[in-house]
């Protein structure tokens, strides 16, 4: 999921950029407080026109992105536990419609059993369009987290006088100090913390719809 937004991601970056970006016209000011080690923070800027960032850590490491997977795990671990309480009751109905069979007649039993057979069917296939569902809301949560995201990604290319955004796996050398990453996290988790309260992933389908217009769900920047 994430490689899939890599190309696109570098790519618009580049268009949206003002000719002043392009140009490399430094920035006015640091974006971020110094920090005083680790990689990719505002006391280790490097004017380039190209700069990196890991898209994983990104996610994993960010306030929205840790919040994406608490809920994914929550909701599968959930998900599981349904499996086999469902899964235990399907059993225990088996298993009584055996013993009556011997009690009854082919004829009486053959519509009983097909009933059965019937909604154990139907059961199996709602559990697994919940957990189709639960992959296609994880992928969601974590490509909405992107767009968030955007704006602010704009924003420290700008502060760093960068024309392009490139995945860190598609660089094989850079210099220290153009890995954005650690800024990123910085300044995501100031924008958005960990978004809006309401759920991310919701397999009953009771949640209000998340879709978000272009910069929506971003704290405002701070005054110059």
């Amino acid at each position: 999921m994430v490689r899939v937004l890599a190309s696109a991601l570098a790519l618009s970056l580049t268009l949206l950029l003002p000719p002043a970006a392009r140009a490399q016209e430094p920035p006015t000011g640091p974006l971020l407080p110094e920090a005083d080690s680790g990689g990719g923070q505002a006391g280790d800027d490097v004017q380039s026109p190209i700069v990196v960032l890991n898209q994983e850590r990104l996610l994993s490491q960010s306030l929205y992105g840790q919040r994406i997977q608490r809920e994914v795990e929550a909701a599968g671990t959930a998900l599981a536990t349904e499996n086999r309480a469902i899964e235990a009751r399907l059993t225990e109905e088996e298993l009584a419609l055996t013993e009556r069979r011997a009690t009854m007649t082919p004829e009486a039993f053959r519509p009983v059993a097909e009933e059965f057979d019937t909604r154990v069917n139907a059961i199996r296939a709602a559990q697994e369009a919940k957990g189709r569902a639960l992959q296609q809301q994880a992928e969601a949560a974590q490509q909405q987290f992107f767009e968030i995201a955007f704006p602010v990604l704009i924003e420290l290319l700008r502060a760093r006088g960068a024309a392009v955004l490139m995945d860190n796996r598609a660089v094989l050398l850079s210099a220290e100090g153009v890995d954005i990453t650690d800024a990123a996290i910085a300044l995501i988790d100031a924008r958005i913390g960990e978004g809006d309260p309401a759920p991310l992933i919701d397999l009953d389908g009771t949640a209000p719809d998340r879709s978000l217009a272009p910069g929506e769900g971003l704290a405002p920047a701070p005054a110059p």
